[in-house]
Parts: structure tokens; sequence; C-alpha cells
């Protein structure tokens, strides 16, 4: 774990907030759970006059931002996690113990995407960072931003 006073940054991916404490303003329905025990809610992308559409887990506590999708197996092609942030901040990831590679966007907090870090590496420690101050990050299958041409302006919206 590095110091918040270096990099707003935990383990797979990170965030502020009090232990159990939310920390996007989410409004899914609790009803609608992963089999993780995340609520679920639709995502779309918006790419080239073209409408992408995902089911998303929402990592909104600090716990399940730490687990993420460190040890999954599969991710399917519709499927992904977001994670959102109090306020905007630098972002800063790593795929430790994540198994698969993944697609991770940036989103700023106009819904823009910011910067996509795309097919990151399995088990690595490398940090995967923002270039800026991000209000979101978007965790899709490793190669799927480039199979959908998204990419950076692209906007991304969620129940928020």
């Amino acid at each position: 774990m590095l110091s918040s006073l270096l990099l707003p940054v935990l383990s797979l991916p990170a965030c502020y907030a009090q232990s159990g404490e939310a920390v996007g303003n989410n409004k899914a329905s609790s009803s609608q759970l992963s089999d993780a025990g995340l609520q679920l809610v639709p995502l779309t992308i918006s790419s080239a006059g073209k409408t992408h559409k995902f089911t998303v887990e929402v990592a909104g506590t600090v716990e399940e931002q730490a687990q993420g999708l460190m040890f999954r197996q599969k991710l399917a092609p519709d499927e992904g996690m977001i994670f959102p942030f109090p306020e905007p901040r630098p972002a800063s990831f790593w795929m430790k113990n994540t198994v698969i590679p993944l697609d991770i966007i940036f989103v700023r907090s106009d819904g823009t995407v910011e910067s996509i870090a795309a097919n990151t590496t399995p088990y690595s420690l490398e940090p995967v960072r923002s270039g800026e101050a991000v209000a979101a990050v978007l965790e899709l299958a490793g190669g799927r931003a480039a199979e959908l041409s998204i990419d950076a302006g692209d906007k991304v919206e969620w129940p928020r």
C-alpha cells in the first residue's frame, strides 16, 4: 500500500473513505446484485455515433474497491466494474492478484473518457495511472475498448 500523502492509491484500485463507507452516490436497487454481492447497474459508452451497453458491478466501498476484480477467472464482453470516487482525483491501479487482462478506462467528472490503459498485464505491480483527476474508473475485459473503438473523449453514463 502506498501512502495517501504520496498518491491516493491502495492495492487494485483505491479510494479514501471510512471503512464500509460508500464512496459513490449509487442509486441502484440493492435487489440487483452480482455473484460477488455488488450492485449491478447499466452503463453505456457513446463512441463514434454508436452506443455500447454494459452491466457493471459498482465497487462503492473501500473494501469493494480494494478487492476489485482480483481473482476473477473471466469477465464477459458486456460486463465490467465501475469505481466511483467521492471527489475527482488522480487514480492509480495495479493488477496484483488480477488473473485476466483488463482495459482500465479513466472517466472525468463530465463522463468523458480521459484515457485508456488497454490490455493491462495480469499480476503486474506496475502502477497504471490516469493523466489527470478523474471521477471514476471503469474496468472492462482486456481488448474490449479497441474492439468497440472506444477512445478518449467518448462518453460514459451510469446511474450515480
